[in-house]
């Protein structure tokens, strides 16, 4: 394995590769190599008014679109700035090697038959690599790269974008719904539009971090696939979150990432799309599950940017809209708080007594038409100061009605907006109901007057969710850490600690333990006796992972008959056992676990424990390192946090004795990160004063010291 390179020689390594990365967005020359495709990529860099110089590039022909051809790279003028490679799969890979050779900026590779088709085509791939050396690649299996500031279409079809001064910028690993995304109609502008295919040269996070450098990038939207460098990652992303660019990420897929094992509770919580929730809760990445919500994330974030805190208003002139808000806003952690004093009164005063000023806002149809009277009315909404101010409004179908007095509505809330932004106010939506009951237009006017057009309600309320989340990520960033390089593991066969063994060396790190004692079975009625009744008898052998199921364990064993009655039933099972005392007065039972990962190594696991935890599913996990409020902000976000914190009438559990008994075991975890492949404590008894760890189980590879 190559060793990690070093902080500087990283920070060498990212100039380089972002300088390369910046003259293929914007170059000042470009080649194509290749026939219909590449005569394509001249029409719609024409189209979209690039001002550079085009060399179209092709063995036989004369020209391509009315320029005069070049039979090869070292007939071009001067090394390009940018190329577009649509020839076939064995020239492509000569003609990156010879562009590599004369310095070119970057290169996009069209051709498939690379990796996706395994066999040669790995082969095939690797050698592209290889040639590509330092110069930035996207592909192969590729479709291209569009840069709407620029002008710039390195692009082998058609598309529905155009150009802009600032905007959104979409990063794809699939070139089909880069295409589709270029084709909304939802006044997102598109600034970048960049599909990488493969994958093979330049990664995500090198891609990211070069378009951090483009004041002009308001947010970067990602549809991710998977990623190779989880710790890279979590750098450029915590970078962009310190530089004010909002990311936002649609992950797809679900198969695992890596080797999972079936032995923990914990592997059973925490799948690869936990895992990826983690990094982007950690790096402040807003997540989306499918592409309109990509879209109006990436809107909301490009008008307004993150918000300061997640308090709504809205404004409708129905109650059925005021209802359905109220529905949608709580599940997502939206706060609807009761209208101020002061905007009540002015609220009042325009809508009169026929009218509940409340929040929702159902304003009714009073004073629809007056423009004095609803500019009056928003203005009172603004007066509220909440993070986010939304008028509900459904346009009419314009080819069978009119829309007239919608816009004195749309006018009065712009005026009540700007009048708001100047008082410090400034999140103005206006969100349709149904997505398409917001025509482009209209949604075009509003974003040129500062007002978030937003499709769809859930979409609406999900973004401004997203922006509340990254704000806070933002204000905390002090606390955010980038993700360690990956550690390898030891060499050596793997194996389990019993449960007394896994006790031991977790406690070494101070996780409470109850007092016990490992004895024979001749010994076990002696030992119950020492540490006093009731106790709990376990047989102890590494190979009982799951010991309830097994019969096992014998809990609340009151005397020493209960305990002979135990021993003969687990008789076979094992030739030691297990005597400790039983925990009384549990509040709540929490397990803990640890977790490798092939991508992302070691993770942790908090949520409901006991018999319980795969049915319950009520879990966290953070990436390790982990600091304490981490811990804390996880553990209050289960669905159980109210049993910690006393539930009808029962006592409160000890959290803090349950955060450090969860940095024990991450402490655990990462002093033995060379070997730990999992570790369950499951489950810690919560108690009004202290936790006890009260089963265990540690897999490790390697030595044999614990």
């Amino acid at each position: 394995m190559s060793r990690p390179a070093a902080p500087a020689e990283r920070a060498e390594q990212d100039g380089a590769g972002r300088a390369q990365l910046q003259r293929l967005f914007s170059p000042r020359h470009i080649a194509v190599f290749g026939g219909a495709a590449a005569a394509e990529a001249i029409r719609q860099c024409r189209k979209l008014g690039y001002g550079g110089q085009l060399w179209p590039v092709h063995p036989t022909r004369a020209s391509v679109e009315g320029i005069a051809c070049y039979p090869d790279v070292a007939s071009l003028p001067q090394a390009p700035d940018a190329s577009f490679v649509a020839a076939p799969r064995h020239a492509t890979v000569d003609i990156v090697g010879q562009l590599a050779g004369r310095g070119a900026g970057g290169v996009i590779c069209y051709a498939s038959g690379f990796a996706e088709v395994g066999g040669e085509g790995v082969t095939l791939q690797q050698q592209l690599v290889h040639n590509a050396d330092e110069m930035a690649l996207l592909g192969p299996n590729c479709y291209g790269m569009l840069n709407y500031l620029d002008g710039v279409a390195l692009w082998p079809d058609q598309h529905g974008g155009q150009r802009v001064e600032r905007g959104v910028a979409l990063i794809t690993q699939s070139g089909n719904i880069g295409l589709n995304l270029t084709m909304q109609r939802r006044a997102l502008p598109l600034a970048y539009l960049i599909t990488v295919g493969n994958k093979a040269g330049s990664s995500m996070e090198s891609l990211v971090d070069a378009l951090l450098a483009d004041p002009r990038v308001s947010v970067i939207g990602m549809h991710i696939e998977g990623l190779d460098d989880v710790a890279a990652f979590s750098r450029v992303a915590l970078k962009a979150l310190r530089q004010g660019v909002p990311l936002v990420a649609l992950k797809a897929g679900s198969s695992a990432l890596g080797a999972q094992t079936a032995m923990s509770h914990t592997s059973s919580l925490a799948g690869p799309d936990a895992l990826y929730d983690a990094l982007f809760a950690r790096c402040g990445v807003a997540r989306v599950r499918d592409p309109a919500g990509l879209i109006e994330t990436c809107k909301f974030l490009h008008v307004h940017g993150p918000l300061g805190g997640r308090r709504i208003i809205s404004a409708s002139c129905s109650g059925g809209e005021a209802s359905l808000v109220a529905d949608l806003a709580q599940p997502r952690g939206l706060d609807m708080p009761a209208i101020p004093p002061a905007a009540q009164t002015r609220l009042h005063a325009v809508l009169g007594d026929k009218v509940t000023v409340a929040n929702p806002l159902d304003y009714h149809t009073y004073i629809w038409g007056d423009l004095a009277a609803q500019t009056e009315c928003f203005s009172g909404l603004m007066d509220c100061q909440f993070d986010a101010h939304l008028l509900v409004l459904d346009y009419p179908r314009l080819d069978r009605c009119s829309a007239e007095s919608w816009g004195t509505t749309v006018d009065a809330f712009v005026a009540a907006a700007h009048a708001g932004h100047a008082s410090g106010n400034k999140a103005a939506t206006v969100v349709a109901s149904l997505p398409e009951d917001l025509p482009e237009d209209y949604a075009q006017a509003l974003m040129a007057r500062g007002i978030a057009p937003m499709h769809g309600l859930p979409d609406c309320l999900d973004a401004i969710a997203h922006a509340a989340q990254i704000g806070a990520a933002a204000r905390a960033q002090a606390g955010l850490t980038p993700l360690l390089p990956m550690q390898a593991l030891q060499m050596g066969a793997p194996r389990t600690l019993d449960e007394a063994a896994s006790k031991r060396a977790l406690a070494a790190f101070g996780l409470p333990v109850p007092q016990g004692q490992v004895v024979p079975a001749a010994q076990v009625l002696q030992a119950a006796d020492a540490l006093g009744y009731p106790v709990v008898l376990k047989a102890v052998s590494e190979h009982l992972a799951h010991k309830t199921e097994a019969g096992a364990v014998h809990l609340n064993l009151t005397n020493a008959a209960q305990v002979q009655a135990a021993l003969i039933q687990m008789a076979g099972l094992s030739d030691h056992f297990l005597v400790e005392q039983m925990a009384s007065n549990v509040v709540a039972e929490v397990i803990v676990g640890v977790q490798r990962d092939a991508q992302f190594g070691l993770s942790l696991t908090v949520g409901a424990g006991g018999v319980l935890v795969e049915l319950l599913q009520d879990a966290r996990t953070l990436l390790l390192p982990v600091q304490r409020h981490e811990v804390q902000a996880a553990l209050e976000a289960l669905k159980m946090a109210p049993l910690l914190r006393g539930f009808r009438g029962r006592p409160a559990g000890d959290v803090v004795a349950l955060v450090d008994a969860v940095m024990a075991v991450a402490d655990y975890a990462q002093a033995n990160a060379d070997r730990l492949l999992e570790l369950d404590v499951n489950p810690v008894l919560v108690m009004p004063q202290g936790v006890l760890a009260v089963d265990a189980l540690i897999r490790l590879q390697g030595d044999a010291h614990a």
